[in-house]
């Protein structure tokens, strides 16, 4: 266990001047999302939430916990086999890091430097525990050599002073960390985001009902879902961040600077972003005011065209500085909606979980085809020719947002007293926009509930029904149907693999 956790240590020192994504556990733990099959990454999202990244590095530092007293059992009796295995295992680590869509050689080291220090203090931990022989008997005694005690002092001196040592070095690594990102930090603390030339509309009276437990019109930018591949948050100092834009159809590759984004024509808009991942009833859905730059306008500059108007491309791939790659339809981005690469949400500079510096957002997709973070590269390509990191694990190439609803109040197995209750909730349907929104009772009819003022076709839509509650056992029902004249279903499906259907219902007990 000493020795397992020199590893980490010395690894996480050596990671601080190689970057923070090359450590051992966020190599591993990226190298494992990289290979779990969809249903299973579902099921952790399903479960743990936004959690799951810290439930699989509990799994992996237990897993090494477990790895690690195995192979201090194989060093006491075989001291050169124990360090041996250390290293195989520093090696698992080393590929895991160097292996990443985004990793380069220099991220081996911190596993390999963290491994040769791990079997250094193993092997020289060992050897203290090792009983050691008593001398052949004197002349005329009949007891031969035997193992003695072993010894005790020595290894709680070495024991000591290997776990002292690498605590120093981990806090050593801390330190060096935090200093390397406080530079990003200051670098996102300078930005002064200027006045947008296309200022959102806005927001109506009567967008927000007010109601108590029902989601707010705008989520709060600490309250907005995340779910991603990131085990570590890139931190990027926007004064070195560059965007590239190159692929077939381009004419003019572009390279721009986070400055160069700013003097460009600023847009804001309300847009509800929603993950695949979302079952019926979910909670990953919400909405901010972004602001941006419309893609559109930079592809066509970069002389692109869409398929639709003879363009040979017909995929833009965007490759964050994390390795993610994200297919979204060239159509889609230059139909005319609201497809922005954003630089600020909800009147701040993008939070970096949210994608600081610049991100995408789409409108009336899935986020998993639309939605990159931490952006700096977009390449023009066929869907024939590239599967972008979700389609290569069985989800579709396409995914447009399906017409969702969903019940906030009352809560699942609430208890309200009789009479009338208000049934609230949100729907929506991005870029097609909510047209009507029923609900209904233990199966009963279906009961017109009151929209909200419509602050878009890109975002959600508040409702209510004023319920005229009895007493007993009641199971709540809600549709929603959108401007296209498409109500959805009630089929249950799950989300893979391009996105959950059915009704979303609630089971209460009226007092």
């Amino acid at each position: 266990m000493i020795a397992g956790f020199t590893a980490l240590c010395v690894a996480g020192l050596v990671a601080a001047a190689v970057r923070p994504e090359a450590g051992p556990v966020t190599a591993v733990g990226g190298a494992v999302i990289d290979r779990t099959p969809a249903a299973v990454k579902d099921f952790a999202v399903r479960n743990f939430g936004t959690d799951d990244k810290l439930v699989l590095r509990l799994g992996i530092l237990v897993l090494l916990a477990a790895f690690a007293m195995a192979v201090g059992c194989l060093a006491l009796r075989h001291r050169w086999g124990g360090a041996a295995a250390v290293l195989v295992f520093g090696v698992v680590g080393a590929v895991a890091a160097a292996g990443r869509p985004e990793g380069r050689p220099a991220d081996a080291l911190p596993s390999v430097v963290g491994a040769l220090s791990a079997a250094a203090v193993l092997y020289l931990l060992a050897g203290r525990l090792a009983p050691a022989t008593v001398p052949p008997p004197a002349a005329g005694q009949t007891h031969g050599g035997v193992r003695g005690a072993f010894d005790r002092r020595g290894f709680v001196i070495a024991a000591t002073a290997a776990a002292a040592a690498s605590t120093g070095a981990g806090l050593l690594g801390r330190r060096l960390q935090a200093s390397g990102l406080a530079g990003a930090t200051a670098s996102r603390d300078g930005i002064a985001l200027p006045a947008p030339a296309s200022p959102a509309p806005a927001t109506p009276a009567g967008a927000d009902l007010g109601i108590r437990g029902l989601s707010s019109f705008t989520t709060p930018n600490k309250d907005f879902y995340r779910v991603d591949t990131a085990l570590v948050v890139p931190r990027v100092d926007v004064g070195r961040w560059r965007l590239r834009i190159h692929g077939k159809g381009v004419t003019r590759p572009v390279s721009l600077g986070f400055q160069d984004l700013l003097r460009r024509e600023l847009v804001e808009r309300d847009i509800t972003l929603t993950c695949v991942s979302n079952q019926v009833g979910g909670p990953y859905a919400g909405t901010a005011r972004w602001i941006g730059v419309r893609l559109a306008d930079l592809l066509r500059e970069a002389g692109v065209k869409p398929p639709s108007k003879g363009g040979v491309a017909d995929q833009v791939v965007a490759r964050s500085v994390d390795g993610m790659t994200i297919g979204t339809p060239v159509d889609e981005v230059m139909d005319g909606r609201d497809a922005l690469l954003a630089v600020g949400m909800n009147g701040e500079p993008l939070p970096f979980d949210h994608g600081f510096p610049v991100r995408m957002v789409v409108p009336g997709l899935y986020g998993y085809v639309s939605a990159c973070k931490w952006i700096q590269d977009i390449e023009l390509t066929t869907f024939d020719a590239y599967d972008a990191y979700w389609v290569e694990r069985d989800w579709s190439r396409e995914a447009p947002v399906k017409t969702q609803s969903r019940i906030d109040t009352p809560r699942p197995f609430a208890a309200p007293r009789a009479g009338t209750v208000p049934v609230a909730g949100v729907a929506w349907a991005q870029h097609r926009g909510i047209a009507r929104v029923e609900v209904r009772v233990d199966g009963g009819e279906w009961h017109a509930a009151r929209l909200a003022a419509e602050a878009g076709r890109d975002t959600w839509r508040q409702w209510v029904w004023e319920w005229p509650a009895t007493t007993g056992h009641h199971t709540l029902e809600v549709r929603a149907t959108d401007r296209t004249g498409a109500t959805q279903t009630g089929k249950r499906v799950g989300t893979v693999p391009d996105g959950a259907t059915g009704w979303h219902s609630v089971v209460v007990d009226v007092t």
